[in-house]
Formats: C-alpha cells, structure tokens, sequence
C-alpha cells in the first residue's frame, strides 16, 4: 500500500473533510472536536471503496493499518479486542459523502465468539451478552454472508412463540441462548461453514461487506434516482460499541432537532429502551416517542435538548442524530442534515432566516425547486374524506396521499409499474432491498416502524406518501392479502392512503392539490426581491388565471383560444369552413363574437396585469370528426340509406373535411395562415377581446389587453394581420366611446422568424417563444410521435441528455433563440421578449432563458412557483458572485 493515509482515527478528522471520510465519518470526528460523548474509533476512507470498485479486493497492506488501528482504540478504551478479560466491541458502518439511508449495511457487536460470551457474560449479564451475540451473528449472516433475513426473523418469532410472548426484549436468558445456537445452525446450513471465531476475521469481512455494499443493486438504484456519482465511494466506520440494550436503564434512539414533516420547532424522534439501534430504524419493533424520555430519563432528556440545540447552531441546519443510552449514559453516534418533507425543509429555512442563524437570501438559496414542486402534492378532497371511514390509522410518516393497487412484493411492484399499474406497497416494514419496489410506488404502508423506520425515511426522502406502524394490520405475504379486524384487502384492490395524518382507506378517493402555506408564500416573496426574469403563467379559464395570480404569476403570458371553440362550439368552427360564401362566414362569425367577448371578459377581469390573448392555432380539421370514421360511417349510410339526409349532411361534412385535411397537419393550414386566408376568423375573435377590454373600461377597470398572432414564418404576414386588428380597434373604440389600451405581436415558433426577428420586431410590440413547435420543427420530429417511438431508445443511447421537448436544447433550440432575442433587441432595446412553451416551468430550461436574455417565462399556473424560485436563485447567485459573497453552506 503506498504512503497516503487511509484511515482517519476520529480525532485527526472534520466536518470538511466529507468526500474523503464521508457524511457519517466526517461528522463523527466533527461531534468529537465539539466535545461531545461519541465512542472513539477510526475511519477508512472513501479512497479504498474506489480501489475496491476498480480492482475487487481490499490493497495490500490495508490489513496491517486496520490492526493497529485497532490497537490503538485498545489504548483509548482500556480494553482488548479478542480478550476474554475485558473485551471490545465494535461496530461497522458506511457512511458516503452523500446520505443515502437504509441503503448501506452495519455490523454491529463485532468481537464476539463463544469463549469470549462467557466472560462478557459475567462483566455485564447473561441476557445482554447473548442478546448482544445472536444480533452479531443475525447481522453477519444477512449482511456480511446474504442470508435472508426472514431465516433469522422466522426463529425469532418461533422462539417467542414457545415462550408466548410478543417483544423481543422479553426473551429470557434461555431463549436468547437457543437463538445463539439455531442462527450458528442457520449461518452454517447457509454458507457451509461455522460462524468465525477469530475476532479480526470478523471484523475484516465486515469491512469488506462495506465495501461490496457499494455497488449492491439497492445503492445503485438509490444513486440513479437522485442524480448522484457512482464514483463517490463510500467510507467505513469502525467504533468501540456502546449498549442500548445492556438493561432497561439503557436505550437506543433516532431524533431530529425540529420536526422534519412539519417543520415545528421541537425535538422530534423516538427510543427504545433495552434494544439496539437496528430496533428502531428497521422497524422491528414500534418504539416510543422521544418526549416521552422526559418520564423514563428526566436527566437524559435534558441533556439531549441541549445537545440538539448546540448540533443546530454549529451546523445551521436541522440535523438527524442517533444516540444510545449505555446505563444511563448519554453516547452520540451520528449527526447528519436531516432528511425532511418538502414542507419542513421551507419552514426550516424561513425559520432559521428569522431566528438570525442564516441570512434570507441564503434561505431562498437552500429551497429545492423539487420541494416547491412537492408542497403541491396531492391531497383527498375534504369533502370526501368527510364521508368515509378509515380503515385503519398508522403513523403519518411522509405527507400527502396516494391511491394505488395493492402489491406486496417490491420485485413485483417495479414490474407491474412498467405495465401501467397504480401501485400501494404494502409490508410488514421495509429493508434496503425493498428500494426499487418503493421508488415504483406511489405510496408505502407498513404495519410496523416508526417515523425513522426505513420505510418513513426513505418515502420522505423520495417524497412519496407513506403510513407506517399501523397495528391493526394482519399481512399475509404468502397468500398476499392484509386484514384488518374483518376486512379483507387482496392483491390488486384499491386503497388510498394518507400520508399527513395516517390513516388509510378500503377504495380509490378523489384528490386535490393544496396551494402554498404561509411559510413557502414568504420565502417566495423574499425571492421576488432578487429577480431580473419575470414570471407568467399560461392560462385560459378564469379559475386558473385565478390560481396563476395567487401563485404569483405577474401576468398572462399564453391565453389559448382554441380551448374557447371546444364542446358544444365546434359546431360553429365546422359552419365557418362549410359557408360558401364571406358574408355566410361573417354570418356564422356573429353568433361567435358575443360567446367569446364573454370568455374574453372573464380572463381580463381577473387582473389588471397583462392577459396575452392567442387567436386561433389549431388546424380547422381538429375540430371536425375523424376523418377515417366519417368515411366509415359515409361507406355504411350509402349503403343502408343512399337517400337519407344524415347521409347528405355527413357527406357535406366529409368533402368539407377532405378539402382542409392536412397530409402533415403540423406544418399545414394553421396558425397565423388561418387569419390570412379566413382574416374574417381573426377579425372576429380580435373584436370579442377588444370588445370585452372595453366593457371593463366602461365598468371602471383597468384591463390589460394583448393579442398574440400565432405561428409567423415572416414579417408580411404579421403586418397584415396587424392592419386588420387595428382597424377592428378603431371601429370597437369609436362605439363604445374609449381608448383601448392594447399591444400585438406575435409567437417566434419557427427556425426562419427566429433568424429574422429583427424583421418581425419592426411590425411587433412583443416577441413570444413558442418552445414546443420550435423544437419539433428544429429537429424535425414530432413530440408524440418521437415519445411515443423513439425518444427512450434515443435517451438509453446517450444521443439525447434529456428529452428535448421536457429540458430546453441549449445548442440547437436555444442558439436560435438567441439569434433571434440579439436581432429583436438590438432594432428595438425595449421589446418585450418571453417564453410561453411548457419548458418555462422546467428548471434548467429557465436558467437557460435568463443567460439567453429574455424578459420573462411563462408556465402552467402550478409551476408558477417553481418559476419564481428558480429566477430568485438565478438573481441571487449573480449578487453573490458580483460582491464576492460566499456563504458557508447553501446545500438543499
């Protein structure tokens, strides 16, 4: 091995040093420095977790720095690994750069063997030691050798049935003792050889497991979802044992310094009293909560307030801590950035920023556009869920609700996704291995664990709703079912559960989305401070323009008119293309002027910010039947009833259909070419909307009125148009006695109007990036076509990072944009020029839009939010790197 250090002993290390030691190792030395009880031990680096991937063993030499590391923890504590006289314990645990719960493997009580019992029987009592050796060779048989943990979990309950009693804490001395012997049977009828009796041996492999941890299916999947290296290596912790489980003045436990699903201001967490830390995080057993230590350990429980408040202001975040309570001593295992709701995380932020600990630029820059995106999760509808009954309640363990179809096997579960299944996973609790069936789920219910159990903290980190702890529950894995008191739940069934307060339901609930607490409205607010891009929304009814508003959109960037002909009006757009004539059309035009001022009215009455009203952009063949089943029904009505009058209408309706019919109906008779050749269409609906702003003026508002031409290929065609609408003005203010403030301009939706923007913009009042059809028509494909045939392959193949119509292409899409926002800019500098495709709620397609320089973006009403976080942020990052700011730490 060369002469770089890998091994850290606890003291040597800190809290910088987490790519080389990891999250869990560099926080132990950190909590060391701090002064803090955390049992000394030592760390091997992430260095090795590399070396182990590239090579597939552990380097020579490691071995020999392990004992005398070993050696010197012999020193710290006064005892001696393999002695008999007074022996050391140690556990072994990862701990990567990044946290990844549940994911990695321990090993605990590592030193024990059967001579060695007999005395750590006498120094301490015989039910510690043996419970103490049946748990190391549990753990080092399903972690270290792969044994299944039902093998181990199954003996457990067999034993506990022959002494009828529930709770592994009351196995008698004798019990625990038969456990020993029938896991050394299990460890051997698995593996084929007895459980090690060399202590280092013990201690080597679990190292080594550690290591091999690393790229276990389970990890990997972790890492994949999140975004995160597969390079980042994992570190080993190696630490003298401290005993929870050494008598019922002894406990082990989970906590959070604040609320991590609500984000109150109070310790949060639970304990065990007589067990070990795997008890409460696998949710073995239901532990209790940790206020209630304040009866069990008064001493104890003050101690830990104070704990929790000096890990809060040293690290300014709210952190999630482990600890044990060795005969009424207080150890520290581990501290780490908790994992919270979406909720919690704002709430921190807002809280801390008001407390003085961080300043509030700094907590808009610790806000996630995900958290934003997950404080809208769904919720059942009040209404309804006043009028059922649950069935069953746990405890909320991650917000919001979810319906699904039950699924006990997580195996199953990912597979059943992929055929479109909505999935409840439902287990007596959940393991590492379980990860891929979790992610695939839309919820997780368990009817074991707590709120720090593996299933609560892995759904809180994914953000899926889950209930865990629910008693009631009677699962049956074998023949796939549940029971709760009499009622039966099969595979396949639909329940609902909800997250927020626990409780679960025997049929498929109706949900809506809620809309921004208090919190989250405030650091938005804050955020709106530091913003250059503005934010709008796309919306057309007046309850979404509505919802758009309170979201804090600044105005109405894309007011679509063709959703204003659907239903019952289609029949109208079928008339207009059916008139044989221009006064016909203009006839037909007149019952459609007055049902559309009304729309028009409606979206304008709502704010006096600024509605951009597009006129017609859809095809006129998208309003009539299909076309193959119009044929069919003609072919059929020739045949059964050659004279009818249905037959006649329809064939009217099928010649009409056959001359509009587009060979490629993307690239045809739509957008701005409709006003051209039908200008009496356009004509019409500019009318309605300058009719409709003049009403409002009338009534003493203050409307804000621009009108959108769709789909310009070149500046003639706006020009006309735009002479069209301005005639139509003069005409709407000379009747109803106003001057209508109003602006046109047009869609850049094309690759040409991109390059001859500076054309455009001398006929515009604004410019409107259309992304969608800018991107199909750069790339030559068709969205649903190229995501429903070709998209994924293209993405497996690494030929496109992120589909293209989802995350805005900087290369191709976005330099056309910038062409064009350089050319428009430079013959107008005050032009208006924004975003209306869905990319202008999508994160990174927003911070491309501000470095390409436009003026605003604008989304659906729910990424409003997500909009206006992303452009503080982008604000916020530019005064930081212009004063030269750099805050200590701004990680989500």
């Amino acid at each position: 091995m060369n002469s770089e250090k890998y091994i850290y002993k606890f003291e040597e290390g800190n809290a910088k040093m987490v790519p080389k030691l990891g999250g869990k190792g560099a926080n132990l030395a950190e909590m060391t420095s701090m002064g803090f009880s955390v049992p000394p031990g030592f760390t091997i680096t992430t260095d090795i977790a590399r070396i182990y991937s590239e090579k597939g063993d552990l380097p020579e030499g490691l071995l020999e720095e392990v004992k005398k590391h070993v050696e010197m923890l012999e020193e710290v504590t006064g005892k001696g690994f393999g002695s008999q006289e007074d022996p050391l314990l140690v556990s072994v645990r990862s701990g990567a750069p990044v946290s990844m719960p549940g994911m990695m493997d321990t090993v605990l009580n590592v030193g024990l063997n059967d001579k060695i019992i007999e005395r750590f029987a006498k120094l301490t009592s015989e039910r510690f030691a043996y419970d103490s050796y049946r748990r190391l060779i549990q753990m080092f048989g399903n972690i270290v050798k792969e044994i299944k943990r039902t093998k181990f979990e199954d003996m457990i309950q067999k034993v506990k049935g022959e002494y009828k009693i529930e709770s592994d804490a009351e196995l008698p001395v004798e019990g625990l003792k038969k456990l020993v012997d029938e896991f050394k049977k299990i460890y051997k009828e698995e593996t084929g050889e007895a459980f090690p009796q060399d202590p280092m041996k013990q201690l080597w492999e679990a190292i080594k497991a550690v290591f091999e941890s690393w790229n276990n299916p389970q990890a990997i999947k972790y890492r994949e979802l999140h975004g995160l290296s597969h390079d980042l290596g994992t570190a080993c912790n190696v630490q003298m044992m401290v005993f929870g489980n050494y008598g019922w003045n002894s406990a082990t436990g989970v906590g959070f310094t604040r609320n991590p699903s609500t984000g109150k201001k109070r310790l949060y967490g639970e304990y065990l009293k007589n067990a070990q830390g795997e008890d409460v995080v696998g949710g073995i057993r239901t532990p209790k909560d940790i206020h209630e230590l304040k009866e069990d350990m008064p001493e104890i429980y003050k101690e830990l307030e104070k704990i929790a408040g000096k890990l809060e202001e040293h690290y300014e975040k709210v952190q999630d801590f482990e600890f044990t309570i060795q005969d009424g001593k207080f150890w520290l295992l581990q501290t780490r950035t908790g994992k919270r709701t979406a909720k919690a995380h704002i709430k921190f932020a807002v809280d801390f920023a008001e407390e003085g600990l961080i300043k509030k630029d700094e907590a808009v820059m610790r806000i996630d556009p995900e958290h934003i995106r997950r404080i809208l999760h769904k919720q059942i509808d009040p209404e309804v869920k006043e009028n059922v009954s649950p069935l069953t309640k746990g405890i909320n363990a991650s917000p919001g609700s979810a319906s699904g179809r039950v699924v006990f096997n997580p195996d199953e579960a990912e597979k059943l996704r992929e055929d479109g299944w909505q999935i409840i996973l439902v287990r007596p609790e959940t393991a590492p291995e379980d990860f891929g069936g979790m992610a695939a789920a839309n919820g997780i219910l368990t009817s074991r664990g707590g709120t720090t159990s593996h299933a609560a903290i892995v759904a809180r980190s994914i953000g899926k709703p889950a209930v865990v702890g629910a008693g009631e529950i009677q699962i049956d894995l074998e023949h796939e079912k549940f029971t709760v008191n009499t009622t039966t739940i099969e595979k396949g069934q639909w329940i609902t559960i909800d997250g927020t307060d626990g409780t679960v339901y025997t049929e498929k609930l109706k949900t809506v989305k809620p809309g921004l607490f208090p919190e989250a409205q405030k650091i938005l607010s804050w955020g709106d401070t530091y913003r250059t891009l503005g934010v709008r929304s796309n919306a057309e009814r007046e309850k979404n323009i509505e919802k758009a508003i309170n979201f804090g959109a600044e105005g109405i960037g894309l007011a679509r008119t063709e959703y204003l002909f659907m239903g019952k009006r289609t029949q109208l757009v079928q008339d207009i293309v059916l008139s044989k004539t221009t006064e016909e059309r203009k006839k037909v035009l007149e019952e459609l002027v007055p049902q559309q001022r009304k729309d028009f009215k409606e979206m304008l009455g709502v704010t006096d910010k600024k509605v951009m009203i597009r006129l017609l952009d859809a095809p006129f063949h998208e309003f009539f039947p299909n076309y193959e089943e119009l044929l069919e029904e003609v072919a059929v009505l020739r045949e059964r009833k050659p004279n009818s009058q249905e037959l006649q209408e329809k064939e009217k309706i099928l010649n009409a259909l056959e001359k509009i019919r587009d060979t490629n109906p993307m690239l045809g008779f739509r957008v701005c070419r409709l006003g051209i050749v039908y200008p009496e269409v356009y004509r019409a609906q500019a009318r309605a909307a300058l009719e409709a702003a003049a009403e409002l003026i009338n009534e003493g508002k203050k409307p804000n009125l621009a009108i959108m031409i769709p789909g310009v290929a070149h500046w003639k065609e706006l020009k006309i148009l735009r002479e069209e609408i301005e005639a139509v003005a003069k005409k709407v203010e000379e009747e109803y006695g106003v001057e209508i403030p109003y602006e046109i301009g047009t869609m850049i939706e094309t690759p040409r109007s991109a390059l001859t923007a500076d054309q455009i913009t001398k006929v515009a009042d604004f410019l409107s990036f259309g992304t969608n059809d800018m991107t199909q028509m750069t790339y030559g494909m068709s969205r649903d076509d190229a995501e429903r045939n070709f998209m994924a392959p293209y993405i497996e193949k690494g030929i496109f990072d992120e589909n293209p119509f989802q995350v805005l292409d900087a290369d191709g899409v976005g330099e056309l944009m910038r062409i064009g926002v350089t050319k428009a800019k430079k013959t107008d500098p005050d032009i208006e020029v924004g975003i209306c495709g869905e990319h202008g709620g999508e994160s990174a397609s927003i911070r491309l839009s501000n470095e390409i320089g436009l003026d605003y973006v604008s989304c659906s009403p729910y990424r409003v939010p997500v909009a206006r976080l992303v452009t503080a942020q982008i604000g916020i990052k530019k005064k930081w790197e212009e004063t030269g700011y750099e805050p200590k730490d701004i990680g989500y």
